[in-house]
């Protein structure tokens, strides 16, 4: 059972990630810009860094390579997502998270290459559709001709590389850090990072800061962080080369059924087949014999 805990945990960042992308766009149509949410987010990081150093008796690893670590985990991760609001100005969405999307892959490479993960053909195949099924996910049928190649693709570029990098970092700290010590540096960057995301929001247009604006937004967010929190556990566990896909191919299922459901938004054909792949590749993963699920 021990060996499967990494399935548990990316189970529940699947399912929280996928309500979480489902909700978080109501905040930001109620007037509350995206920049802003980012900095309810680093808040809501708060809670469940506490718990995870009641969880080590707060006993926080301070050597100068696990704060290192740490804050690259955090850096990567928070630093990618204000770079992924730039590249939204500049570039077209349909095009951008696709692309991004794909950041699994780096994932995979360098856990292969430098930690010598290794998985069964079965479970290769199962990445494989993963890989596939992400960009179909993020699919969005173009509204407009599509922008001329410009700073937003190297942005995006900076983005797949960050995210993919920090999933790597994630599995390697956790080979000499504790997971909560991981997450408690995650959390304390994101908030040194919330200067940044004021900097880059325009507070010239009306902001709602009612129920609907920053505390709904708090209430959805708080699913991302706790997610997170999993994530860190799913990697401590499980192989990077097979959490990575899964939770990226499995939230973004999540998400569209519940918009499915809340909004009878009907999803493009693209992305109902990614919807099945991903299906398909999330059940091969999760029959992965024990013994080789470290």
């Amino acid at each position: 059972m021990k060996n499967r805990l990494w399935l548990m945990y990316a189970i529940v960042t699947t399912l929280f990630w996928g309500i979480w992308g489902a909700l978080i766009e109501l905040p930001e149509k109620a007037g509350f810009p995206a920049t802003l949410g980012y900095s309810v987010w680093a808040l809501t990081m708060i809670p469940p860094a506490l718990v995870a150093l009641r969880i080590i008796s707060w006993r926080l690893e301070r050597d100068r390579r696990s704060i290192l670590l740490g804050c690259a985990v955090g850096f990567l991760g928070a630093g990618g997502q204000l770079v992924l609001f730039q590249a939204l100005r500049m570039g077209p969405a349909y095009l951008v998270f696709p692309f991004i999307s794909l950041s699994p892959v780096i994932t995979i490479l360098m856990s292969y290459f430098l930690l010598k993960e290794h998985a069964s053909r079965r479970c290769w195949l199962g990445i494989v559709l993963a890989m596939i099924a992400i960009p179909m996910l993020s699919f969005q049928p173009p509204r407009q001709a599509a922008a001329s190649a410009g700073l937003w693709i190297l942005l995006s570029l900076v983005v797949f590389l960050a995210w993919g990098v920090q999933a790597y970092i994630i599995k390697f700290a956790n080979r000499t850090m504790k997971a909560e010590s991981i997450f408690f540096y995650m959390a304390l960057t994101g908030i040194l990072l919330v200067p940044a995301a004021f900097w880059m929001t325009d507070f010239s247009k009306t902001i709602n800061w009612g129920i609907r604006g920053p505390w709904l937004a708090a209430a959805i967010q708080i699913l991302n962080a706790v997610g997170a929190l999993f994530l860190v556990y799913a990697f401590r566990h499980g192989k990077a080369i097979v959490v990575s896909p899964l939770t990226n191919a499995g939230a973004p299922v999540i998400t569209i059924l519940i918009s499915l459901a809340l909004y009878r938004v009907i999803p493009h054909v693209v992305v109902a087949a990614g919807m099945a792949l991903a299906v398909l590749a999330a059940f091969i993963i999760s029959i992965e014999p024990e013994g080789e699920s470290k």
